[in-house]
């Protein structure tokens, strides 16, 4: 049993779609902003200079999180799934600590997501990798309605 983080490559919309399509449907609705990513994450994730992870079990993609830039060292943390058949291993933590490292090793300097309060398992594993809520005198709308949460973790 093995397990391995990757960069997206060509091939990997489909596993990427549906891993987001699965958790998102089950506790909310896709936003015309998920369509647009989840339609071409070239265009909105890596032409702007982010990136992809992608999580393997087995050599079956289990996992995945995006980094989207947003500019002046800041990265927003997105898209961030763990299929149902995997999850309660430990993935997510994994996955999210690659993201992370990687981020550091890249000279990001401050880490961003949002996220919903109803979930409370993703904000535990939030805050227990260091994220803490976005000041009020800083936060910014969302686009998407389901956010409830805007957190964030500097890196430097």
């Amino acid at each position: 049993m093995s397990l391995l983080f990757r960069d997206f490559a060509p091939g990997d919309e489909t596993a990427f779609r549906h891993l987001n399509e699965e958790w998102i449907r089950a506790f909310f609705v896709l936003e015309p902003k998920d369509e647009a990513i989840l339609n071409n994450p070239g265009k909105y994730i890596l032409d702007p200079g982010g990136a992809i992870f992608l999580a393997e079990f087995d050599g079956k993609t289990v996992g995945c999180c995006a980094l989207l830039n947003l500019g002046n060292g800041s990265y927003e943390v997105g898209k961030m799934a763990v299929s149902p058949v995997a999850r309660g291993q430990g993935i997510g933590r994994k996955l999210l600590e690659y993201v992370i490292e990687r981020s550091r090793a890249t000279g990001a300097t401050r880490l961003f997501l949002e996220t919903n309060r109803k979930l409370e398992n993703a904000v535990h594993l939030y805050e227990a990798v260091g994220f803490t809520p976005v000041p009020e005198e800083r936060l910014q709308a969302s686009p998407y309605a389901r956010s409830d949460l805007a957190m964030e973790l500097f890196l430097v």
